[in-house]
C-alpha cells in the first residue's frame, strides 16, 4: 500500500479523497530531527512552506521507500529540487492553484499601502480620527511595471488593466506572445518607468537581492513596491533606507527572508502593508491545491503501476 505523509496540512476534501484512494495517510508536521526518522517510512511526503526537504532529510528518504516529494503551492525553494532528482526522487508542484489569489492579494495591497488603510484601522480602533493624514494617490492612470511575467503576474496584469492601470513587463524568457496590449521592456527601464513595481518570481536563499541598494537609485521617487512572491528579491535593509529617504513612498510585504520572524524594523514601518505569507490562503486556492496534488499522487500511481506491469 502507498504510504503518504502530509506534513504541513492539506485541504479537507483532498485528505478524504487520498483516503477513499486506498491510500495510507499520516498527516502530521514533524520537526527536521523526527522528519529525519521517519520519512524513509513513506513514498510520497507532501509539504507547504513550513517544512524543508533538504539534502540531510533526502539522503534519508533514498535508504527507504521515498519516490515523491509534493510541494502544494508554486515555489519549490524550501525543497532541494535538483538533490532530489539527482538522487531519483521526483518533485512535483501545484503552480496553477493560486494565481488568483496571489494576484488578488497584490491588489489588495496596492489599495492598502496607497490609502493607509493598516494604519487607518489601528488608529480609529484607538479613538483617533486623523483624516487629514491619510491623503492618498488613485492607482488609475499609473504604471506598474511587472517583474516576471508566469501565471501570477498576468492575473496581476488583467486586474491593473481594468482599474485604468498602463501596464508594462520584463520576464528573463523575454517577450511573451499573445500579450502584446502590455509593453514589454528591461529591467532596467521597468525600474526607471513605474510607479508601482510588483515582483512575481523564483528566488532561492542564498541567492544575491534582485533589488539592493543601486536598483533603488535607478527608480522614480515616490515609487510603490509590491512583493507578494518570495523573501529575499529585495534587500530588505535597503528597502528600509530607500523608504527612509523617500525614494520609496510605500511597500507591501506578503514575504520575507526570514519567515515566521522578519525583520520587526520592516513590519513595524508604518509606510509598509504587511501580511505573513497568506498569497495563496483562500479557501478556493487551497481547494484547488488539494485537487492538484490528488491528480499528480494518482498520474504518480499509474505510472508505478504500469512500471511494475512491465517488469
Amino acid at each position: 500500500m502507498l504510504k503518504i505523509l502530509v506534513c504541513d496540512g492539506i485541504e479537507k476534501n483532498a485528505l478524504n479523497e487520498l483516503l477513499h484512494c486506498g491510500f495510507e495517510v499520516k498527516d502530521k508536521h514533524y520537526e527536521t530531527i523526527e522528519l529525519k526518522r521517519k520519512i524513509k517510512d513513506y513514498d510520497i511526503v507532501i509539504v507547504r512552506s513550513a517544512t524543508k526537504i533538504m539534502k540531510e532529510i533526502i539522503d534519508e528518504g533514498v535508504k527507504g521507500r521515498l519516490k515523491l516529494i509534493i510541494r502544494g503551492g508554486v515555489g519549490v525553494d524550501n525543497i532541494d529540487v535538483e538533490y532530489a532528482r539527482n538522487k531519483g526522487i521526483q518533485v512535483r508542484n501545484t503552480p496553477n492553484a493560486s494565481s488568483i489569489s496571489v494576484a488578488e492579494l497584490t491588489l489588495a495591497h496596492m489599495f492598502a499601502v496607497t490609502r493607509f488603510i493598516p494604519n487607518a484601522n489601528i488608529t480609529m480602533r484607538n479613538g483617533e480620527w486623523n483624516k487629514k493624514q491619510y491623503k492618498g494617490i488613485e492607482l488609475y492612470g499609473k504604471t506598474l511595471g511587472l517583474v516576471g511575467f508566469g501565471r501570477i503576474a498576468r492575473e496581476v496584469a488583467k486586474r491593473a488593466e481594468v482599474i485604468g492601470m498602463k501596464v508594462i513587463y520584463t520576464d528573463k524568457l523575454g517577450e511573451t506572445k499573445g500579450f502584446d496590449k502590455y509593453k514589454f521592456v528591461d529591467l532596467e527601464n521597468l525600474f526607471k518607468k513605474s510607479d508601482f513595481i510588483s515582483f512575481h518570481i523564483p528566488f532561492n536563499k542564498g541567492d544575491k537581492p534582485i533589488v539592493d541598494f543601486k536598483e533603488f537609485e535607478l527608480m522614480k521617487d515616490g515609487v510603490y513596491i509590491i512583493n507578494c512572491a518570495r523573501g529575499g528579491i529585495i534587500n530588505e535593509n535597503a528597502l528600509l533606507e530607500a523608504i527612509q529617504n523617500e525614494k520609496v513612498a510605500g511597500a507591501a510585504m506578503d514575504v520575507f527572508l526570514n519567515e515566521p520572524e522578519p525583520n520587526s524594523k520592516l513590519v513595524n514601518n508604518p509606510r509598509v502593508s504587511v501580511t505573513p505569507h497568506i498569497g495563496a490562503s483562500t479557501k478556493e486556492a487551497q481547494k484547488r491545491i488539494g485537487e492538484e496534488i490528488v491528480g499528480i499522487v494518482e498520474e504518480f500511481t499509474k505510472l508505478n503501476d504500469k512500471f511494475a506491469a512491465n517488469a
